[in-house]
């Protein structure tokens, strides 16, 4: 017997909270790299770049092991497991002796927080489908957004008071707050009919079911580049903003700022959505996010970086453009897999996660005295996405065409 549905208000709320925990971990991190370094014996900033990049190598592998089991023996039971690894392994990071094992920790702490994030879209999906599901998407990836703005800030104050292990500390608490109102207040959403026995065949069986979907694996292809992308950003951020622009201080504004950019376009996807539908929103920003890229490096190829302020306002318009397809491809690739949530979250998640992390560290190890490396690789992003994207519409007219 299923509890009725909470208020949606608050099941947007609770979802985005479940995603926050991830964000909290990854952002709030971000003023402290340098010094988190130095405390485990690394001088390098381009190795600080591994302490947000690994915590999304986890995130990938994570999904594997908690989407199955979630069709199996529901979604509540999977979100516990997550958040008790969390604890542990943040506790692994607090008393981190060497680099290493700093980032076996934060590896841990991506498997961990990958449960909470994974289930809350398989949850979604078990509740909503097609552009509704998006626009429910787009909403809570607005509340969820609302971390990384204060994230870093918060993360700058708890660093000047107390210590870089402090944030790890504020993030079990927060991890645990969460749990409690799950647990409290969410339903089981897997229904009994959707029930799948775990086997050890489970991940080749939904690989094989995934595949058979042609419009999953293109939009999941085309999520690892944009999200590939955009770990370039948030790996350098603090590298790009204080060292190449000397803005210690103004570092946590300067990333609210842009992801109060994120959260805007995000909020206003929630609309646009079922005006226009998923497919189109995902054409036209995907052209955007090329052009943007673009210009950038037409005006300034073999040039010192710009000012600050028209940095922002590329990154705000970049920003901008990636914010309608985050949610939109997301939910595009989820949405013929509705009888494997569990497991198809898990694979797609892999599957962007496996191409985001490499695209991510290659790049970034460019992005030493300069920003351009940024932007040439959100440029070849964008242009392999595209000729991916070109390749399912004529596939998609092909089809059609051959049915009349």
């Amino acid at each position: 017997m299923f509890k009725k549905h909470i208020p949606q208000v608050e099941f947007v709320a609770l979802m985005a909270s479940l995603m926050a925990t991830v964000a909290l971990a990854i952002d709030a991190l971000l003023p402290a790299l340098d010094i988190i370094g130095l405390s485990v014996g690394n001088t390098s900033a381009a190795d600080n770049q591994q302490i947000i990049i690994m915590i999304f190598l986890g995130l990938g592998i994570g999904p594997l092991i908690f989407g199955p089991i979630s069709d199996s023996i529901g979604r509540k039971p999977v979100v516990y497991m997550g958040f008790g690894l969390f604890i542990i392994s943040s506790f692994m990071c607090v008393y981190a002796q060497n680099f290493t094992v700093l980032i076996i920790g934060r590896v841990l702490q991506g498997i961990a927080l990958s449960a909470p994030r994974t289930i809350s879209i398989a949850i979604i999906r078990d509740t909503y489908s097609g552009d509704h599901m998006a626009r429910i998407m787009s909403f809570v990836t607005v509340v969820f957004l609302l971390i990384p703005v204060i994230a870093p800030a918060l993360g700058k104050l708890i660093l000047d008071a107390y210590n870089w292990q402090a944030i790890f500390f504020v993030q079990i608490v927060f991890a645990i707050l969460v749990g409690l109102w799950f647990w409290r207040r969410q339903p089981e959403t897997l229904r009994e009919e959707n029930t799948v026995k775990f086997t050890s065949s489970i991940f080749s069986d939904g690989l094989k079911e995934l595949v058979r979907h042609k419009p999953t694996m293109v939009y999941t292809f085309i999520s690892g580049f944009i999200v590939g992308s955009f770990l370039v950003y948030l790996s350098t951020a603090q590298q790009v903003f204080q060292e190449q622009y000397g803005l210690k201080d103004e570092f946590p504004y300067i990333f609210a700022g842009l992801a109060i950019s994120i959260g805007a376009a995000t909020f206003l996807n929630g609309s646009f959505v079922l005006r226009f539908g998923m497919k189109k929103l995902i054409t036209v920003f995907l052209i955007s996010f090329f052009l943007i890229s673009l210009t950038y490096v037409v005006l300034f190829f073999g040039k010192v970086n710009p000012s600050i302020e028209v940095l922002v306002l590329f990154l705000a318009a970049q920003f901008f453009s990636i914010s309608f397809l985050f949610g939109n491809l997301r939910s595009a690739a989820m949405q013929p897999i509705g009888h494997i949530a569990g497991i198809g979250a898990a694979i797609t998640g892999f599957i962007s996660t496996l191409m985001s992390v490499p695209i991510s560290t290659f790049i970034g190890s460019y992005v030493d005295n300069s920003v351009l490396p940024l932007f040439v690789g959100f440029l070849v992003c964008a242009f392999l996405s595209l000729l991916i994207l070109v390749y399912l519409r004529a596939a998609e007219k092909k089809m059609v065409s051959a049915q009349i």
